[in-house]
This record gives C-alpha cells, structure tokens and sequence, in this order.
C-alpha cells in the first residue's frame, strides 16, 4: 500500500459569541484539514488549528509543503515517514507551525494503521479502558457574567457532564474568587470543578489565589503562571494544596521531561497539536507515568480518546465542542463519561457538508 494523494482543507468556524480567557480573546478558530489517501482505499484524517484565523494559511502552506514528501511512502511504516518528516523540518525551522505539521500527518497516518489492521487505534496500541473521564470546557469565560457562568454549569449538568472548567487569570484575585465561590455554590459539592488561569499571573498571585481557592476543592489549577517557568511551577504547587496541571503549550518531550523533573506538575496536560501528534502523546503518557503522573489531554477531544484508552494513566480528556461539527460522528457524554468509540482507526470522519459551508481554500498533491 503507498500514498498517493494528500488533500488539505482550510476552514473557518464561527463563535456563537466571543471567548475571552486570560491571554486570548477569539471570534473563530482557523483550521487545516489534512487527508491522506493510499492505492489500497483507505484514507486517513487529521486537523490542527489556530486561534488566529488570519494565520491559517502559513499552517497550510507548511503542511502542504511537508505532506508532499510523503506521496509514494508506505503509510504503515510511520517511524521512517517520521524520520523523514523530521529531517525536512529541521531544514525548514523547528517552530510550532512545523510541529503542527508533523503532529497532523502523525495522526492520520495512525488512522490509515487502524483501518488496515481492522481494528480500532485504541486495540491497535492494546487496551487499557472502554471509557474515560470528561469535563466541560467551552466555556465558563472570562468574558461571561457570573449569571451566565451558572446558566451554563446548569446546561452542562443536563448534557450528562458531571465535571467542568472555569477561566481564571482576569488580574484580579477577588474577582477570580468570587466567581469560582459562586459556580461552586451554584453547582454543589458533588460536581468536580477545575480552574484555567492560562498563564494570566505573577507567581506570587498564582500562589495566593491558589491559597484562597483551597476551601473550593478543585480538581486542579491550570497553567497558573508561564507555561515554561518551570521553577515557578514548582513553587506554586509546593505552596498551593489544589493539583496543579500544565504541559498543555509543551512541544518536545524534553519541555515535558523538565516540568517533570522541576516537579511543576500533578497533572501532564499533552495537545496533540503541540507535541506531536499520536505517537508522541503515548510518549509522553508513558514518560509521565514513570513520574507516578497522570495525563488528561487537552483540546483534541475526537482524535485523542484513542490515546485515552490506551494508556494507563490518562484520567480525563478534556471536552471541546469547537470542532464537533467537523465530524459525522458524534460524541455522546453519559455520567461524566465518554465511550471509546469502537469504529476502526481513530473513529471519526470528517463532516463534508459542513466542511464545505465553510471552506476557504486548501491543496492537492499530487497536482492533477
């Protein structure tokens, strides 16, 4: 079986509303849709995006340009295409938009390896759960009121959700605190509560809003202060009874490997975007689990659960509804749960009706 076409795609998607968080503030998302057709039949599917839409068309053009290596290659045999992909980076530029890249053909090349093998990729790699925990993540912004923040807990506890994600990091501890205790109030004990400061705050307000959010058992604290202030991580977490998680702006193993060995984490948060694609999320779980360190991925929530359900240590994936569209099949949460879809290769195929509503433009190799 070779490779012998590779189609991209670029799409925008539309907030309903605007979302703000501590270092962000986004009206759409800009994605790159990658396909990687073989002689044999079968395809494979990945995506990366980018919160700045205009920037899009770098992403495209830098995965075009690594994707067209890559016609005539054996799907099957991805530690050579890796390789490959590899040495043409380190030509092109190690960036984020190279890793991208990379972590986009990784991923569809694990799908066309499900698919061949007959079997799902959560089997392929051996089976460790059928199920995973979730949480809610879109939403509970910066941008939201406290009425509205509890409007949309109540909607995620119909939904099936019995855990969720609140944005910290607004600069102002009060404020911070006064909506965690109010959601909390709202939601009950019962329901687990995680709080995202995206990197908004100094190391001595990560530590003394950490301090003062104790009382409201948190599952955890998110990125409380620059994803790469690897010590102050650690000062944070040493000073801070709430778990701490982080890793989610990692793009190597080593950045990984130095959070680890800094002890700035409880909970290693890998995006499939950033690290690697597949192959090095599962690295990157097992490395954290040599720690005695759990994983909960971040964004990804389709394309990760085969990760989820197959290493020992995830805990949780998170739950981002941004991309659910761009799929024709759907995600089903029960109990604070989601089932490992049993379909072959990652299980999910791209949506084309709505693709093609909002479609921009993307390339073909070979050109035709």
């Amino acid at each position: 079986m070779k490779i012998d076409a590779i189609k991209t795609q670029i799409i925008e998607i539309p907030f309903e509303n605007t979302i703000t968080t501590a270092i962000h503030t986004m009206r759409s998302v800009g994605c790159v849709l990658l396909t990687i057709k073989t002689d044999g039949g079968i395809s494979g599917e990945g995506y990366l995006f980018s919160l700045n839409a205009k920037n899009i068309k770098i992403y495209n053009e830098r995965l075009s340009k690594v994707a067209s290596l890559l016609i005539g290659q054996d799907p099957l045999l991805i530690p050579s295409i890796l390789k490959k992909i590899n040495l043409a980076i380190d030509s092109i530029g190690r960036d984020s938009i190279s890793i991208a890249a990379l972590s986009t053909l990784d991923t569809a090349l694990w799908d066309i390896n499900g698919k061949a093998n007959n079997l799902p990729l959560h089997r392929l790699f051996g089976i460790h759960h059928t199920k995973v925990k979730t949480y809610a993540s879109g939403g509970l912004w910066l941008s939201q009121s406290i009425d509205s923040i509890i409007n949309e807990a109540h909607e995620f506890l119909r939904q099936g959700f019995l855990a969720m994600k609140i944005r910290v990091g607004s600069g102002n501890n009060s404020v911070d605190i006064e909506r965690v205790r109010e959601l909390r109030k709202a939601i009950g004990q019962e329901i687990e509560l995680m709080a995202d400061a995206n990197q908004g705050l100094s190391i001595d307000d990560a530590i003394a809003l950490g301090k003062a959010l104790e009382e409201y058992d948190l599952i955890w604290l998110e990125e409380p202060v620059n994803a790469y202030d690897y010590k102050g991580h650690a000062m944070v977490k040493k000073q801070v009874a709430i778990p701490i998680a982080s890793c989610e702006n990692e793009y190597s193993i080593e950045g990984v490997q130095k959070m680890l060995d800094a002890g700035g984490c409880d909970v290693v948060m890998p995006d499939l975007q950033r690290i690697g694609g597949i192959s090095e999320m599962r690295t990157t779980a097992h490395l954290s689990n040599s720690y005695n360190i759990s994983i909960s991925t971040h964004i990804f929530t389709e394309q990760s659960l085969c990760v989820a359900g197959s290493v020992e240590n995830c805990i949780s994936v998170e739950h981002m509804p941004w991309f659910s569209n761009l799929f024709n099949e759907k995600i089903d949460v029960f109990k604070g749960y989601i089932e490992i879809p049993e379909r072959l290769g990652i299980g999910f195929t791209f949506n084309d009706d709505y693709i093609n509503k909002y479609a921009k433009d993307g390339n073909l190799f070979p050109i035709k």
